[in-house]
């Protein structure tokens, strides 16, 4: 198959390209490098430094391209700044999603779309949250999300496409930056590693649903498979607090682990869990590492100072 992977020299999207890679695909990578760093790509990788909110370029490249498919992973994905710059996220998450889709519409590939899952499904009361929950969400990053989901169901609708979402849990694993403003167990094991406190915004006691990166890859290339249409949650169905991913990482490192507490921050939710039983369901997956052991490999990988191709 020919793939075309948005966002690919990211921390989601290298993991996936070399899965793809591994697997016989011919794989296209577009990334503007804001964020993703091309040394995470193996040798050789078909990278174009494109924008995804180019929306005349990134056609032209698939339409030379003809991808069959497009794994979306580009995105503006700090809660924290599409809080302070809503106009900037809602280019980047809904129109830069739009372009996306005119240009699958223009090569006839179908989509797969990386959404989110606790920061579009919000506070609500089902907890673990099903795909059939109302959304509320706390944040434009959320809010955005939620309508590009919207975006690619009209496609279906409008031209009988089959693009697919996929509601990511937290991802973590190796290549998640640990100097970056998100990716919690990256940054913490960083600051273990350097002798530093890690800082808790708010108590400590809320919770998310952390799920390995080589989990979220193997969801992928199943929806991928799949060929149709759908929505499904990706994670553990497990919540974890930040007090107990703490205690874990302290049992890696051997020692316990002191963390500074500032004020909860706006926009951040306090709680989140994924059911995943349509996935289980539809899909055949299930996520099969464990938090601790995933802790472990991404302890030992920034303990190890591997360069950023490092791998799970």
């Amino acid at each position: 198959m020919r793939v075309l992977v948005t966002g690919g020299a990211g921390f989601i999207g290298s993991h996936l390209v070399d899965a793809l890679l591994a697997r016989g695909d011919t794989v296209t990578v577009v990334d503007d490098l804001s964020t993703g760093r091309d040394a995470r790509l193996a040798a050789g990788t078909d990278l174009r430094r494109e924008s995804i909110t180019d929306t005349t370029a990134l056609t032209v490249l698939a339409r030379q391209v003809r991808p069959g498919l497009i794994c979306h992973l580009a995105a503006q994905a700090d809660v924290r700044m599409s809080v302070a710059d809503v106009a900037g996220d809602t280019g980047v998450n809904i129109l830069g999603t739009v372009s996306v889709l005119e240009a699958a519409r223009a090569a006839g590939a179908r989509v797969v779309f990386a959404s989110t899952g606790g920061a579009l499904y919000g506070a609500i009361d089902a907890m673990p949250s099903p795909e059939d929950a109302r959304p509320e969400p706390a944040a434009p990053y959320g809010a955005a999300k939620y309508c590009a989901e919207q975006y690619l169901g009209l496609y279906n609708r409008l031209y009988g496409t089959a693009h697919a979402v996929l509601r990511l849990g937290n991802v973590y694993g190796p290549r998640q930056d640990p100097a970056g403003e998100a990716g919690v167990v990256s940054i913490f094991c960083g600051s273990v590693l350097a002798g530093r406190r890690p800082t808790v915004f708010g108590d400590g006691k809320q919770t998310r649903d952390y799920v390995y990166v080589g989990d979220v890859v193997d969801a992928f290339l199943r929806a991928a498979d799949h060929g149709g249409a759908g929505v499904w949650n990706i994670g553990t169905g497990v919540s974890a607090t930040i007090l107990e991913l703490l205690e874990a990482i302290g049992r890696t490192s051997g020692q316990a682990v002191q963390p500074v507490f500032e004020a909860a921050r706006l926009g951040e939710l306090q709680h989140s869990a994924l059911d995943v039983t349509r996935a289980g369901r539809d899909l055949g997956w299930t996520a099969r590492t464990a938090l601790a052991e995933g802790i472990t490999k991404v302890y030992r990988w920034i303990e190890d100072r591997e360069p950023v191709r490092g791998g799970p």
